[in-house]
């Protein structure tokens, strides 16, 4: 975990800046490619370090922390970039998401150590971790490609990539798209939209912290069934992001952000309940690799949400199909996650073969 963040942080800030200082489609091509490249690990370590640090039922809320802080880097960085490309010009925004990234990049090398490596951590602590259920640190037992294989063969990874990527195509369609919905369909500066962006990510932070984070621990150390708990929120916030249908039908701003608000904010507090599920339903070794697979698939959809919704803008020149579509993705990944991921709950270990590594397991 500690080194997978720290060169994927580093090289993040790398890449902001050189899309600040290239000249060129080619060039500019190249450094956003670097960037989702660095981008890629981040939440799938951080998802590993929270398997590391916390028992399975606090698992809930210290997921939720990390989400939300990106939710609500939103709240500040929208409207910063915007008053940097504004003053200065839009390399001005890559210089300053650069800066942030570095300064992120230096405090996690200094404070991040695994359990294991942590001089901080008390026995009994990190007795109560271990027998509250944290993940083992070690590496994967056998083959990674024979394992990864073995996990792309089980339903409930792909219930929970399935539910998660349809999340990811509304998450990544209102990151790219709210700002310039604001300025074509609404008909706001870039000042303006900016601050009104703020709106829809406040309210996210907050379900993503009190709903998907405390929520969530509360009911399951009141003895509520955990699988239950999971798939009920997550499917309520699925259901909550297909609001953004209402944003689709209203020329009033303050409408279409109430409606955008609603369906971020669903989608904010289900964001954490996904994360938290590689972790529980992993082999041993395996979280990463099962945070990757569901990262993966999150991410094609986050480049699929942005490239289609500018052709389907082109095409029928309004956003409403934008949000037609999404709410209709959004459909399809709640019954993939009801139905394939069953119960959560960790995927039997295959058998492993000193030779051949694991051997594909029925489970």
């Amino acid at each position: 975990v500690k080194w997978l963040v720290r060169i994927g942080t580093f090289f993040w800030a790398v890449a902001s800046y050189m899309t600040a200082i290239v000249s060129g489609l080619g060039l500019v091509f190249l450094s956003r490619l670097i960037l989702g490249a660095a981008e890629a690990p981040i939440f799938p370590g951080a998802a590993k370090a929270t398997g590391y640090w916390f028992p399975t039922k606090e698992r809930g809320l210290a997921t939720s922390a990390f989400d939300a802080a990106a939710k609500f880097s939103n709240v500040i960085g929208v409207p910063l970039v915007a008053v940097a490309v504004t003053l200065w010009g839009w390399r001005a925004g890559f210089y300053v998401t650069g800066t942030l990234s570095l300064l992120y990049c230096a405090l996690f090398w200094i404070g991040y150590r695994d359990p294991s490596k942590s001089k901080r951590l008390a026995p009994e602590e990190r007795t109560y971790i271990v027998e509250g259920g944290s993940q083992q640190e070690g590496q994967e037992a056998g083959n990674p490609l024979a394992n990864l294989g073995f996990l792309l063969r089980q339903p409930k990874v792909w219930g929970l990539t399935l539910g998660f990527m349809a999340y990811g195509y509304s998450f990544y369609l209102f990151l790219s798209w709210i700002p310039g919905y604001l300025q074509t369909a609404l008909h706001m500066t870039v000042l303006a939209s900016g601050f009104y962006t703020i709106i829809p990510w406040v309210v996210a932070t907050i379900t993503d912290i009190v709903i998907g984070g405390w929520f969530v621990d509360a009911l399951i150390k009141r003895g509520k069934n955990p699988t239950r708990v999971r798939k009920t929120l997550f499917t309520i916030g699925l259901l909550l992001g297909i609001a953004v249908v209402g944003a689709a039908f209203t020329t009033n701003a303050n409408v279409a952000i109430i409606w955008i608000s609603i369906a971020l904010g669903g989608l904010a507090f289900a964001a954490p309940i996904g994360w938290s599920i590689p972790g529980l339903i992993a082999p041993k070794g395996t979280v990463g690799t099962v945070g990757s697979i569901m990262n993966f698939f999150n991410n094609l959809a986050g480049i699929a949400a942005p490239i289609a919704a500018g052709f389907i803008f082109q095409s029928t020149g309004s956003f409403a199909a934008n949000f037609l579509v999404a709410g209709a993705i959004l459909v399809l990944g709640i019954v993939c996650f009801l139905f394939l991921l069953g119960k959560i709950e960790q995927i039997k270990e295959p058998q492993i073969s000193p030779e051949v590594g694991p051997v594909a397991s029925t489970s």
